[in-house]
């Protein structure tokens, strides 16, 4: 099975809402809906989080690339999150294949909507999970994210808050 075109699943600053949404996924994105990755647990970074396998899951978004724009959000992701290639030393994540589940009819958060071909079944997305090193210093001392869920570690502010 080829892994081109494949959806990506994101989990961090890459949700609705938060500062990094805007600027690499409007206007390459077709489509996203709420989804679960999983076998994999969430922690905190420094500003954003990393997943690692593990037993639990992570709760993000299914994001479908717009017609056109696949190689050009492919190449902003992957520069985004560190990744120079399969396996390479120095990456901070790693670009994985990995079943993810969508939940078009789950509750939705601001900004998601549903993608009009979003399957109801598991299917296989892009995933940025941590590097080698990172994930063995996330292992021997890294903060968990409760419940895998980015978007819950804290009250997020209201209008006029700071």
């Amino acid at each position: 099975m080829t892994e081109d075109g494949l959806p990506f699943f994101v989990y961090g600053t890459l949700l609705p809402g938060e500062r990094n949404h805007d600027r690499f996924l409007t206007g390459r994105v077709r489509g996203q809906c709420p989804a679960v990755l999983p076998g994999a647990l969430l922690y905190h970074g420094p500003g954003y989080p990393y997943a690692v396998e593990g037993p639990g899951e992570v709760r993000g978004a299914l994001v479908t690339a717009a017609p056109g724009a696949y190689g050009e959000l492919l190449a902003v992701l992957d520069e985004l999150e560190g990744y120079l290639g399969p396996g390479h030393p120095r990456n901070l994540y790693e670009r994985v294949a990995r079943p993810v589940v969508p939940r078009p009819d789950g509750p939705h958060r601001a900004g998601d909507r549903a993608d009009p071909d979003g399957p109801a079944r598991p299917v296989r997305a892009w995933v940025y999970l941590a590097g080698a090193a990172v994930t063995r210093s996330l292992r021997t001392g890294g903060t968990p994210v409760p419940g895998g869920d980015w978007l819950a570690r804290h009250p997020r502010p209201g209008p006029g808050t700071p």
